[in-house]
């Protein structure tokens, strides 16, 4: 666990040039450090927002794990189609011809090529005014005045200039977090112990072990004959890939997967006749922790993930006979066909206004705190950890079954130091629950939101710890994005808004389901409510004196008139006249099936559906109950 304390330092903003090393300075409302996967939507969502907006990008790609780094298979929320992420899987789908042209591998439901990845995204880039992309731009430095992180220094890789970019906000989109640690935000490395999360998952003492990373291949097919084999790499044993695959094991009883050497192969099959080699299993994923290196030195440490990667790459052209299989010579810039970067699972992680922890997805509606009331972002990927080439690390996290969930606007914020949003793995989340928030979506979805976060800084004039929870929900509600993620109420669900809005309240709960690999939580929209399952939570709003057992619709109608007395609601402040209540049940009967809705009989029983349409249309709980970062609702 780390603590820092803060650095001071300020530079005015001049342009130089000292001694032929030439001293390039912008000034910007937004920078996002890192163009990967969630900066890139958080400096397309922070510009579509009308505010200027610059991402320094390390390398010549955008899209970090996602393309730069290999992964071009999307883990999770196919069923959650939300926001940018959604738009960009649109976009591959237009690409290719459909989405069963993307369904090549069984590790997803989207797979594909990486450059076509990174072509996409910077269409979208393209097509998004206010938005500035600084290609080859290494960071170096936070400039902090204060607490506040004003900006940030970086090299250009190709002509060594330095550029000194200031900020109104910054948003470390960094695959290791480095902006955070450069600041000296207070982070974590590694596994907490029991004590400290209450998780019960049985690490009993901290430490600083952290995922495997890999260095992925995109191998293509050059057809029958073609003899593709690399040059044997330095210190190669077959004997290190064992029990990969059914045709190459010593001792069928070691075999973790019990799959041939094609299905291996078709894990990651992409378009065209490429393959993602990212094979967990007695393949090519590495442990290595350099998150606290120089540069310099992660440069050197990777090396050793490269050289494994090539090693198992000759393995399969050998040992399994795929000679025709090669490195891609149509994907990456790059001299030995590999990845731009390596494929880390896992970073510093920000000990942020709240801690995210396997409590607050497994049973959300239960703790004392409500941290769904300020979800962002959604997941519905199980809690996967890689450890398999760690023997010190625990093994038995892989797949820790959890329903679909919500990240909390907190997890992004700093506690003390402001200017400063964290996106990418560098959220804080515990570390057992950094093993779902890593997945693709997830991450893009939590990079939208750190944009919307920071273009209403600029806006507002405020840090982020200031900015209205409920103001960065509706704004993503408005770019088609779940806040919380109800399965059975999709986007193009006509009432989909409204059941975010009322969801996001607590009123009416959901339920989670952990299901295989694609988990979920249901608001079962046609389904009556329990008159005592409101009591709690609608306190907040109104005192209910109801006595049935079930909500009517003329319940509903007396409770909603009674809710806008008790919060000064009058018919001049909407369409609605709340305090007649013939003529706003006469309101109700024409809107019933402009809302779709049949049977405006007031005595039968109202659906959770049609009651949080009413409330949502009439009352706005939304708007009125804000909450602070725990999810508690705010004082009047």
């Amino acid at each position: 666990m780390k603590h820092h304390k803060i650095i001071v330092s300020f530079f005015f903003l001049i342009t130089i040039c000292i001694k032929g090393v030439s001293q390039i300075n912008y000034s910007t409302d937004v920078l996002v450090v890192g163009g990967g996967t969630a900066g890139v939507a958080a400096g397309i969502q922070s510009a579509r927002l009308q505010v200027k907006t610059i991402i320094a990008e390390e390398t010549s790609w955008l899209g970090g794990m996602i393309t730069a780094a290999g992964v071009s298979a999307f883990d999770g929320n196919h069923n959650l189609p939300s926001g940018i992420w959604a738009e960009f899987r649109d976009n591959l789908y237009k690409a290719y011809g459909g989405a069963k042209k993307v369904e090549t591998g069984w590790v997803s439901n989207t797979l594909f090529e990486p450059h076509v990845g990174d072509s996409i995204l910077k269409k979208m880039i393209a097509n998004t005014p206010h938005l500035q992309v600084l290609y080859h731009h290494q960071f170096i430095k936070t400039i902090v005045k204060g607490n506040q992180i004003v900006g940030a220094e970086f090299s250009n890789c190709l002509t060594g200039a330095r550029i000194t970019i200031f900020a109104k906000q910054v948003i470390d989109a960094t695959e290791l977090s480095d902006v955070m640690a450069n600041a000296r935000v207070p982070y974590n490395i590694g596994m907490e112990a029991n004590s400290l999360t209450g998780e019960d998952i049985a690490v009993t003492q901290t430490n600083d072990i952290i995922q495997d990373l890999t260095y992925v291949a995109i191998l293509k097919d050059y057809g029958i004959g073609k003899d593709c084999t690399i040059v044997k790499p330095d210190n190669y044993d077959s004997a290190e890939f064992d029990c990969c695959c059914n045709e190459f094991c010593s001792d069928s009883n070691k075999l973790t997967s019990n799959v041939t050497a094609q299905k291996m192969l078709n894990y990651g099959k992409l378009p065209n006749g490429k393959y993602m080699i990212n094979w967990p299993s007695k393949g090519n994923d590495f442990y290595l922790n350099v998150i606290e290196l120089s540069a310099g030195e992660r440069t050197e440490q990777l090396k050793k993930a490269k050289e494994k990667t090539l090693r198992f790459v000759y393995f399969i052209q050998t040992k399994l006979g795929y000679k025709q299989l090669g490195l891609a010579d149509d994907e990456y810039p790059t001299s030995d066909h590999l990845p731009l970067i390596p494929y880390h699972r896992e970073s510093r992680r920000l000990d942020g206004v709240v801690r995210f922890k396997v409590q607050d997805i497994a049973n959300p509606f239960q703790q004392k705190t409500a941290l769904y009331r300020t979800g962002v972002a959604v997941g519905d990927y199980p809690i996967d950890h890689h450890h398999r080439q760690n023997p010190l690390a625990p093994q038995h996290l892989s797949f820790y079954p959890v329903p679909s969930f919500t990240i909390p606007l907190g997890a992004l914020i700093p506690k003390y130091h402001k200017g400063l949003i964290v996106a990418e793995k560098g959220i804080s989340v515990s570390n057992l629950i950094n093993g779902s928030t890593r997945l693709q979506p997830c991450v893009m979805l939590t990079g939208q939101a750190a944009g919307v976060l920071a273009a209403l800084c600029v806006q507002q004039k405020k840090s982020a710890i200031e900015i209205e929870i409920r103001q960065v929900q509706a704004a993503l509600i408005n770019a088609n994005a779940y806040i919380l993620p109800y399965f059975d109420l999709p986007i193009s669900h006509p009432h989909f808004a409204a059941i975010q809005r009322i969801g996001a309240t607590g009123f009416l709960k959901g339920k989670g389901i952990p299901y295989k690999w694609a988990n979920q939580t249901w608001f079962y929209p046609d389904s009556t409510i329990k008159t005592s399952s409101l009591i709690d939570d609608y306190k907040s709003l109104a005192t209910i004196h109801l006595h049935s057992d079930r909500l009517t619709i003329a319940d509903a109608i007396t409770l909603i008139m009674s809710t806008a007395k008790v919060q000064k609601i009058t018919p001049s402040r909407l369409n609605w006249n709340v305090v007649d209540r013939m003529k706003l049940q006469q309101q109700l009967q024409i809107q019933w099936p402009k809302w779709k809705f049949t049977s405006f009989d007031t005595n039968r029983l109202i659906t959770r559906l049609e009651f949080s349409v009413m409330l949502d249309s009439i009352v706005h709980p939304f708007e009125i109950l804000k909450v602070d970062h725990h999810g508690f609702f705010k004082k009047p």
